[in-house]
């Protein structure tokens, strides 16, 4: 990803699957002082009444997907796309490159050693070129079927859908350069949290070097 610095930034993505606790990972990040760019977070805001990328999204799949403030029904276009593949391609191709882009925005403007890039579907799309490192946080598919349950309010079949349409454990743990177990206690999380933080310092400066 192109920077505006005389040295690129070193690019930490982290990723897993849904109600995996990515959230709670990121805020520790923060927590620590590391600058966080959230693909999800970007998604939101392109999205917003008013914007090019939200008409577009209407013009595909309908006016049912706004409520009567003009904002989009986000519950309503999750249980589409996790329903139907097709539609949920669609989705995809009209919003990542614009997701794309702002995150390589974000990223040219970080002044710290290294940044977390939160992308939640990598495992999805394939490690593309400007990451240096991806950390992936990784619980059992029955604990996010729990998660998902309590957070969402979602019956098992919605779950079930919801972890069908995104990639396998299996295959996230696959491109894992680190990982946190987010199944325990929170303090272990942070604690493995403290400990990343350290080694990316360690070879983000390395790389400046």
């Amino acid at each position: 990803m192109p920077q505006g610095r005389a040295q690129p930034v070193y690019v930490v993505v982290l990723t897993g699957g849904i109600a995996s606790g990515k959230s709670t990972v990121s805020g520790e990040f923060t927590r620590l002082g590391v600058p966080v760019i959230d693909t999800d977070v970007i998604a939101r805001d392109l999205v917003e009444p008013g914007t090019p990328l939200l008409a577009s999204i209407v013009g595909a799949f309908g006016k049912e997907l706004l409520d009567a403030y003009g904002r989009l029904k986000r519950r309503r276009l999750r249980q589409l796309i996790f329903t139907d593949e097709e539609k949920r391609r669609q989705l995809e191709a009209l919003m990542h490159p614009e997701i794309l882009d702002e995150a390589r925005r974000q990223i040219g403007e970080v002044e710290a050693p290294y940044c977390v890039l939160v992308i939640p579907l990598l495992a999805e799309f394939g490690r593309g070129p400007g990451i240096d490192r991806v950390l992936v946080v990784d619980v059992p598919p029955e604990v996010q079927r729990e998660r998902l349950a309590h957070r969402d309010r979602a019956s098992k079949s919605e779950a079930d859908a919801a972890l069908r349409a995104q990639a396998t454990r299996a295959e996230r743990l696959a491109i894992a350069d680190d990982l946190i177990d987010n199944s325990g206690s929170l303090a272990a999380t942070l604690e493995r949290v403290a400990e990343l933080h350290r080694q990316y310092l360690a070879l983000a400066n390395a790389g400046q070097e």
